[in-house]
C-alpha cells in the first residue's frame, strides 16, 4: 500500500534521496508526490488513497471511508516508512553509522 501511493517518490527525487533529505525536505517531497487526494483501485487490486495534507496513506481489500477509518500512516509515520521503504539518510541526524 505505501510504495503504491509513493511510487514517484523514488523517480522524482531520486538525486535527493541519494545525498539524504531533511524533514521539510522529505515532507515537501511527499506532500507533491501525494497530491490533493488521489487513489488507485482496480479487480484484485489493493485500494489506496492518499492526500498531502498530514501526510495521510490508506489501505484495504475492501471498500475506503476515509471519514471514519484511521490511516495505517500519517505525519511522522509516513516520513520514517519512507526512510526505511526507500533507504533515505537524514542529514541532520547526528548518529554515526554502526555498519
Amino acid at each position: 500500500m505505501f510504495r503504491i501511493a509513493t511510487r514517484a517518490l523514488p523517480k522524482w527525487f531520486a538525486d535527493e534521496i541519494a545525498i539524504g533529505m531533511t524533514d521539510t525536505a522529505l515532507t515537501s517531497a511527499l506532500e507533491q508526490v501525494l497530491g490533493i487526494f488521489g487513489g488507485s483501485c482496480g479487480p484484485g487490486r489493493l485500494d489506496v488513497a492518499h492526500q498531502a495534507a498530514g501526510l495521510k496513506i490508506w489501505g484495504g481489500w475492501r471498500f475506503l471511508n476515509l471519514r471514519t477509518e484511521t490511516p495505517p500512516f500519517s505525519g511522522a509515520k509516513t516520513l520514517a516508512m519512507a526512510r526505511h521503504i526507500y533507504g533515505i539518510p537524514d542529514p541532520d541526524d547526528e548518529q554515526m553509522a554502526l555498519f
